[in-house]
């Protein structure tokens, strides 16, 4: 499935990401010269339908033409079948940041290929470039926290995130290899979210050595959580649904919820319908939600991210995750 190239072919910075199958065959590894042999490696349109990695990559490039880069750089130009029709991923695809760890799928053996590719080529450094569906700061997702790592996404926000699942996504891979970091540049189509991105690229582009330890300026926030809402569980974003939910719910994104936060309205009899599941798997609704009647409340203290209205993502992924504010690493302790 993978074309690998070592040059930019003509013309690909000028293709916006929906007008790329009309260059590249399919997923694309570009490797780049620079003054440094280790390269970065950066990954953009993992979901076809989050073009800021992808607009903010081709103007960093464009910017370099006629110069040498300061270190080389490994570009995944990852679904862009998907990206043609502004999709997250194709009815017949699986998710491209869901298979970077096990499975015998063509495109899971794909992410092995680039996997050892990066490995032989000793990676220094590894950025995956996002949008959130739903209204959320811009903020930085690390799988250790290592000073490397917390550096790395101090770079482009104060706000971190911690999480170990799901595991089989792009960063979690490289966190293998080297310090490895998600970057989450809000809704696309927010120029601000390209600008903020661009200039992230630049400044990875300009380090020689490890990235500056930053973790003192760092707000951290560890993922307890994820919620879902049963397959088979009707549900929509304002009344008239066996399970209603705020329309409006995406502004307590990154808001920390003191208990009880009222958070969606059932008429479905008995029982909860919605899923928590935690790192292992288990559903552990009954200690994070309260129904009483068709009301549905929060039973902690907790901050949500990436919560969306966009029903077709929490069908493909899930409705939000639930997080905790945790302290910062005390040096000369070992990181997790």
């Amino acid at each position: 499935m993978l074309t690998v190239l070592d040059n930019v072919p003509d013309g690909l910075l000028d293709l916006t990401a929906e007008q790329l199958h009309t260059r590249l065959p399919g997923p694309t590894l570009l490797h780049l010269p620079g003054r440094i042999a280790e390269p970065v490696f950066i990954s953009v349109l993992l979901h076809g339908n989050e073009t800021t990695g992808w607009n903010a990559l081709r103007a960093v490039l464009r910017a370099y033409r006629g110069h040498d880069l300061p270190g080389s750089v490994s570009i995944l130009i990852g679904n862009v079948a998907a990206a043609r029709y502004g999709k997250r991923h194709l009815p017949d695809q699986p998710d491209y940041n869901r298979v970077w760890k096990d499975g015998d799928s063509a495109e899971a053996r794909m992410m092995r290929q680039v996997i050892d590719e990066m490995a032989r080529r000793r990676v220094r450094l590894s950025l995956d470039i996002h949008n959130t569906t739903g209204r959320n700061p811009h903020y930085a997702c690390v799988n250790r926290l290592d000073a490397p790592f917390l550096g790395l996404a101090g770079l482009f926000s104060r706000i971190v995130v911690y999480f170990h699942q799901p595991d089989s996504v792009q960063c979690m891979a490289f966190s293998r290899l080297c310090p490895s970091v998600t970057v989450e540049c809000g809704q696309v189509g927010d120029v601000s979210g390209v600008d903020h991105a661009r200039r992230f690229i630049e400044s990875v582009f300009a380090l020689e050595g490890a990235p500056p330890d930053r973790a003192a300026d760092l707000d951290l926030f560890q993922t307890r959580v994820r919620v879902r809402v049963p397959v088979d569980q009707d549900f929509g974003f304002g009344p008239g649904h066996a399970l209603s939910l705020d329309p409006d719910i995406e502004r307590l994104n990154f808001t920390e919820l003191a208990s009880p936060q009222h958070i969606a309205t059932t008429t479905r009899p008995g029982g909860m319908p919605l899923e928590v599941l935690d790192d292992a798997g288990n559903d552990v609704a009954a200690a994070y939600l309260h129904r009483d009647g068709d009301a549905i409340h929060l039973l902690r203290g907790v901050v949500p991210a990436m919560i969306t209205s966009n029903p077709e993502i929490v069908r493909q992924d899930c409705l939000c995750y639930l997080m905790e504010r945790i302290p910062l690493p005390v040096a000369g302790e070992p990181a997790r």
